[in-house]
């Protein structure tokens, strides 16, 4: 039965020399458009060819090239709004950013700082995974379309940096959260959840080992019910686990400066995996040290009904959306959580259904055994050596009785190995259960004949040998036996 979310409300607090300090945490994520070509640029996005073989006249900031912004961009983040429930702003303005570094060409950044594509949205988070119910509502407060810069290189030449400019002018959402987090679980949590989204609408591919999702991390600590303190930002965080520990360490520095007698520095770090610390990078810009103003190279962005139709019409059923389903149809709130978790596997489990496996059983089957055992062959689901359809035989097999559970697992095992078809395996290898209560009746009779002291205690009061008894008549039957079965005609035999 699906059970009602419940609002939760956070206790975590950083205990100091001096009392408990609560800890504030916005999160500001760059997610890097699924499309072909960049921003304002035909040149390809694809990651991985060699430094500056993809770049552009636009991208390169050849004199008289003028930006042209890609559609299909802005329908991604269009799509992306929607899957959160934000505003849609019909009106928008790109902006230059100014400032000056050697992977930025045009010594300038296109983003939207005034008029955003995408205004207020919000993200429901479990930050306990043990609860899904317990939810969290995190405010989203805008999202917008600005390109990426290129990227240096540091370690091709002992005294020279090289400027690869394959990523300058890609597409990012910046995705800018309220500061709504008050814990590394509930940062962690909202990461996972949003890359989660990102990926079941198409719109990021969520990789952050390869950069195209990477979050700025804002963290500032105060003591409960105070207002709000100094917050640093610590740039460029390329992994769930890694934000969470940036929270962590920099909210334990912040309150040892305070305690101190010190003050926070309104700055940008950056963070040392290796030491797990972060060290300031330099001093936090506001909005007027870049002298923003409107490009005037691109006109605004007004978009149609029509167009607005077709994004809401490409949506697909949604992380949370498709939970709901789950629970409704029999699945725990808990499995439901952790099979909507990657896109991959709720697609692998909406096709064990349509194969017509039972919710509930397929489930357990694939949360326990299917997902235990690809995590010790080291694989995801996408690359799955069992199929749906064959899932689906294989519970089909438990269900009417043709197989028990120890012999499922046996014919599991062999369907990793092989890639066979349950049916197939069964029939080669002689797995097939059997109900045959003559055949059950003539082992349990020698099983109470080569353990007379045992039946002889549980005639004695000792009922809880029964399990002894049943677990002997389906070792001495290879497990072959329908296990019903077997309890019945023991009881039978004993009593």
């Amino acid at each position: 039965m699906r059970q009602e979310r419940r609002t939760l409300e956070s206790t975590y607090r950083v205990q100091g020399a001096t009392g408990e300090w609560e800890v504030v945490i916005g999160l500001e994520v760059h997610a890097q458009v699924t499309s072909d070509a960049k921003l304002f640029s035909g040149a390809s996005t694809k990651f991985g060819a060699e430094p500056n073989t993809q770049v552009s006249l636009v991208d390169a900031a050849m004199p008289g090239m003028l930006p042209v912004p890609n559609r299909e961009c802005i329908r991604q983040a269009v799509r992306t709004g929607m899957a959160i429930g934000a505003r849609i702003n019909r009106w928008s303005r790109f902006d230059r950013k100014n400032y000056f570094y050697a992977d930025l060409p045009q010594g300038y950044q296109i983003s939207q700082l005034y008029h955003p594509l995408v205004g207020e949205g919000a993200i429901d988070i479990a930050p306990d995974p043990k609860t899904p119910e317990a939810i969290k509502r995190i405010g989203v407060e805008r999202i917008h379309v600005e390109q990426d810069a290129g990227k240096l290189m540091h370690d091709q030449h002992p005294t020279r940096s090289y400027v690869d400019l394959n990523r300058s002018g890609v597409a990012l959402m910046e995705i800018v959260s309220r500061p709504d987090l008050r814990s590394p679980a509930e940062a962690g949590a909202y990461l996972r959840k949003l890359r989660a989204i990102l990926r079941y609408v198409g719109s990021c591919d969520g990789n952050m080992e390869e950069g195209s999702m990477r979050a700025d991390v804002n963290v500032s600590v105060r003591r409960p019910g105070e207002e709000l303190g100094t917050r640093t930002e610590t740039k460029n965080v390329n992994s769930v686990r890694f934000v969470m520990a940036v929270v962590e360490q920099e909210a334990k520095r912040q309150v040892e400066v305070l305690e101190d007698g010190g003050a926070i520095a309104q700055e940008t770090r950056l963070y040392d995996p290796d030491r797990n610390e972060t060290r300031s990078m330099r001093s936090k810009e506001d909005a007027h040290d870049y002298r923003y103003f409107p490009d005037p190279d691109l006109l605004p962005l007004e978009l149609e009904e029509a167009f607005l139709d077709a994004c809401r019409a490409s949506l697909p059923e949604l992380p949370d959306a498709k939970r709901l389903r789950y629970e409704g149809l029999g699945v725990s709130p808990y499995q439901a959580d952790v099979l909507t978790a990657e896109v991959e596997a709720a697609r692998w489990f909406d096709a064990l259904l349509d194969k017509g496996a039972k919710p509930a059983a397929a489930a357990n089957w694939t949360t326990s055994e299917l997902f235990g055992a690809l995590n010790r062959m080291g694989r995801g689901i996408e690359d799955s050596p069992v199929s749906p359809a064959q899932a689906a035989e294989l519970l089909a097999l438990v269900a009417d009785g043709t197989l028990s559970g120890s012999l499922a697992k046996q014919v599991f095992e062999v369907m990793l190995d092989t890639g066979d078809s349950p049916a197939a395996i069964v029939e080669a290898r002689g797995l097939k259960q059997t109900s045959d209560t003559g055949a059950i009746e003539s082992v349990i009779a020698e099983v109470l004949a080569k353990n007379p002291g045992q039946l002889e205690q549980y005639r004695g009061g000792k009922v809880a040998l029964f399990g002894f008894f049943v677990g002997q008549t389906m070792k001495a039957m290879a497990g072959k036996a329908n296990p019903a079965v077997v309890n019945e005609l023991v009881r039978t035999a004993l009593d």
